[in-house]
């Protein structure tokens, strides 16, 4: 399909007949679940101390909720932590590292944000494993005498790591992995995560602001061995005289939660328990098929990352043809000016190009409208 498809005689695109229900394609905070709305949200503990028997209780039915979903073995702990996807990496980064040597795979911008940590704020010289854009780092050539910092999905690259094959069972090191846009979309073999964290507003659809922590017993080991060397903020400390902080585990946060952010994470996981993790995994997979085989169908679109083995199935980065950063931005306007698709510019620091979100709680048919629109959009921008 070209970009004439939309367009008249005149060259002014015409646009398609039909728009998408919910054009929510952003990539964080991410499209709510379908039938959301804010007056089916529990209230009871808004207003109440987090603390209070409500507010303990709310928070820890938020964790089992994620525990059952995620089939996260009992071996592993699960808590709500400040600071999003970003404070829950930090958190672990801060709490853990410098007692081993570190590996740190880069291959999009938030990977490339735990090497700057490591190396300018930690300053623990660590090997650094790099990609481009589009590309994933040789996985097979990483050390495991280190811990190993890794991306599960490239939010901003739209690269992920195949599975977790290639992490070993007799491993030295600590695995960390920042699985945000992972979580709830793949399977997950914990036995090889010592450390994983991700935020509500990914496959969720949550709000943002809260961080999940997952903590294997390899990692709780090294919290209670180990004393960084640098001083550790109040919101990173999760051991007490010696021991890990239970309480963090099971509701009792460090810091003061939105109980509202709260309530509306109970809603995300309520619904994804309806569909269970099977069911999750596979609206994922056909919201990704159904924009494939939109790339597929017109020439002038592409895919970031060209390998489908490591593509990922959730923050899907396309390339379009001729395009520069300002195209992009002509076409990410028009399409939100027209009411047809939300948020779908890529990265600011990512190669110029469309990111469209295809998690769990965007449906397939909404996918599938939005490949006219792009290419109504893509004739609008070149004719402008």
């Amino acid at each position: 399909m070209t970009d004439t498809t939309y367009a008249t005689a005149t060259g002014v695109p015409v646009l398609p007949a039909t728009k998408p229900a919910r054009p929510f394609f952003s990539s964080g905070p991410c499209a709510k679940p379908p039938g959301w709305s804010a007056d089916k949200l529990a209230t009871d503990s808004l207003g109440r101390s987090h603390r209070s028997k409500i507010g303990k209780t709310r928070l820890q039915y938020s964790i089992d909720l994620m525990r059952e979903l995620l089939k996260l073995p009992d071996t592993h702990r699960i808590g709500i932590v400040p600071g999003s996807d970003t404070g829950a990496y930090e958190m672990a980064m801060w709490t853990m590292l410098g007692a081993k040597p570190v590996t740190a795979l880069a291959w999009e911008s938030f990977g490339e944000g735990w090497v700057t940590d490591a190396v300018k704020q930690l300053k623990i010289d660590p090997t650094v494993v790099r990609a481009d854009y589009g590309q994933l780092p040789d996985l097979d050539s990483v050390d495991w005498s280190n811990d190993v910092l890794f991306t599960w999905n490239g939010t901003t690259s739209g690269v992920r790591v195949p599975n977790a094959d290639w992490i070993p069972d007799d491993r030295e090191g600590l695995s960390f992995a920042d699985a945000t846009s992972g979580v709830f979309a793949y399977d997950i073999d914990w036995t090889k995560i010592d450390v994983a964290t991700f935020s509500w507003q990914k496959v969720l659809g949550g709000e943002g602001a809260h961080g999940v922590l997952i903590l294997g017993p390899r990692a709780v080991e090294r919290l209670e061995s180990y004393t960084p060397a640098w001083p550790l903020p109040k919101v990173f400390r999760l051991v007490s005289k010696g021991k890990l902080a239970e309480g963090v585990f099971k509701g009792e946060t460090i810091n003061t939660p939105s109980m509202l952010a709260v309530e509306d994470a109970i809603f995300s996981l309520e619904w994804a328990k309806s569909l269970g993790k099977d069911g999750l995994i596979a609206r994922s997979d056909a919201n990704a098929a159904a924009l494939d085989t939109i790339v597929a169908e017109r020439d002038w679109l592409g895919h970031l990352a060209a390998d489908p083995a490591t593509r990922s199935k959730t923050s899907v980065c396309l390339t379009v043809e001729g395009a520069d950063e300002a195209m992009i931005k002509a076409m990410a306007a028009a399409l939100e000016k027209a009411g047809a698709a939300y948020d779908v510019a890529g990265y600011r620091d990512a190669p110029p190009g469309l990111r469209i979100w295809c998690g769990a709680t965007v449906d397939t048919a909404d996918i599938v409208a939005l490949g006219p629109w792009l290419d109504w959009a893509y004739a609008t921008a070149k004719a402008g």
